[in-house]
């Protein structure tokens, strides 16, 4: 049942004195974008009358076919905390159709919904919890950001050493004054890194939450004159910040994946909605892990995973199933990171996971030692395959795996690989400093 009509928008605008409303889509990459319109026009966006240049926006139309319109989810009206009182500004997260009223197939919040869609038609509803790890670094004189911080902290530790506590209570309040439920926040690993959970939740909701959730943090670091960047990796010699998502299924109310008979607490379609997330894995990471950048956290010692295994026992593998008892059994994946776009990411786990119910495809054994600590023989042994070392080699699972291709669709899966080879290929032509100082007076 939706939250907000259209006239009760109208009114809430007029009562709490809004006077801006931004229009707000996420494109293929997942960067959020707007169009802002004031609020004498706000009764034709909520009519889906706006239309904005889709040729401007990678992925989404051809200069021939550019005009696309914007159709507001109502139940995403949310005013921002942090603006003025007076002449306050709201947001509406929106779908993106085309001119003929159809849906734009590369909007990537229409390609979750469709997943969603199909799950719904098996009685199945979709639950995801991400964590979401960042970094709060010092901004330059000019208030560009930098990868500077004077902090020392670490794990679980509090302030004074914890500087950026202040800021972290304030991004909080602004959450739940939006209507987060947060549950856990801390000190991350890293000097400067934090992360701050917000409760589980339907698919599309988590996702739309997850672009919401940049937007806050962003926008209060600022206020303390801090730069948030969830850059999977900034400092080479410090933990990546990922964002791991924690998923359910339930039909009927009733948690799908649990069976307490099973000696990992593991439903039968549990295990075979792994089976089906483990089997597509490497082209996934494509999208969970979209940047040269990420890659560089995928690397032995500092906890993100490398391999692809399960584990109900411990955290070294790929993925873990705890055990929480009664109603609390999930598939934790722990390979994504915060650059992928929510929307692509949760739909090709859900897509990937149904195929495993579908096809009846099993996991491989778990693997419930330190993967971390086994020797190149002894992973081989087991047959643990490792996930792709660079984001070439995730494009190119991508490439070879028909079925995430084509949940994504041909003409996304198609602009998605192309950017990510290209992309490749620019950073592998860059010369970086550490070439300069180890080959320069070798050669």
């Amino acid at each position: 049942m939706s939250k907000y009509t259209k006239a009760d928008i109208l009114r809430l605008v007029q009562e709490e004195d809004v006077e801006f409303i931004r229009l707000q889509f996420t494109d293929i990459f997942g960067t959020l974008k707007n169009i802002a319109v004031t609020v004498r026009h706000l009764e034709k966006a909520l009519d889906g009358e706006c239309m904005f240049d889709g040729s401007a926006i990678e992925g989404f139309a051809s200069i021939e076919q550019s005009d696309m319109f914007l159709r507001p989810d109502l139940d995403t009206f949310e005013i921002f905390p942090w603006r003025p009182q007076q002449g306050k500004v709201a947001r509406l997260l929106c779908d993106v159709y085309k001119p003929d009223g159809t849906p734009c197939d590369s909007d990537p919040r229409y390609i979750l919904k469709k997943t969603i869609e199909k799950a719904a038609e098996k009685g199945y509803r979709f639950d995801v919890g991400p964590e979401c790890e960042f970094f709060l670094f010092h901004t330059g004189e000019d208030g560009e950001p930098t990868t500077v911080s004077h902090e020392k902290g670490g794990y679980f530790d509090v302030g004074p050493l914890d500087y950026g506590e202040n800021a972290r209570r304030d991004m909080i309040f602004t959450l739940e004054d939006m209507g987060f439920d947060i549950e856990a926040s801390h000190h991350e690993m890293a000097p400067a890194q934090h992360e701050i959970d917000f409760r589980y939740d339907e698919a599309l909701q988590t996702a739309d939450n997850i672009m919401t959730f940049k937007l806050v943090v962003k926008t209060i670091a600022k206020r303390h004159g801090l730069y948030a960047t969830f850059m999977p990796k900034p400092k080479q010699d410090q933990q990546g910040s990922g964002m791991h998502l924690n998923l359910s299924l339930s039909k009927n109310g009733k948690n799908m994946f649990e069976d307490l008979s099973d000696k990992n607490g593991l439903s039968q379609e549990g295990y075979y909605f792994l089976g089906g997330l483990m089997k597509h894995i490497k082209a996934i990471t494509a999208i969970a892990n979209p940047t040269v950048n990420s890659y560089k956290r995928f690397v032995q010692g500092y906890e993100a995973p490398v391999h692809i295994a399960w584990s109900a026992k411990n955290r070294t593998p790929l993925v873990r199933v705890p055990a929480l008892g009664s109603g609390g059994v999930r598939i934790e994946l722990r390979s994504p990171d915060a650059a992928a776009n929510p929307y692509l990411a949760i739909a090709v786990c859900l897509a990937a996971g149904l195929d495993g119910i579908e096809n009846e495809i099993l996991p491989p054994e778990s693997v419930d030692q330190n993967i971390f600590q086994m020797s190149h023989a002894e992973r081989k042994a087991l047959g643990i395959e490792a996930l792709p070392v660079s984001l070439l080699e995730a494009a190119r699972e991508l490439e070879k795996d028909e079925f995430i291709k084509q949940v994504l669709g041909d003409d996304l899966s198609e602009l998605l690989i192309e950017a990510e080879k290209k992309d490749y290929q620019t950073y592998n032509s860059y010369v970086s400093q550490w070439e300069i100082e180890r080959y320069l007076y070798k050669i």
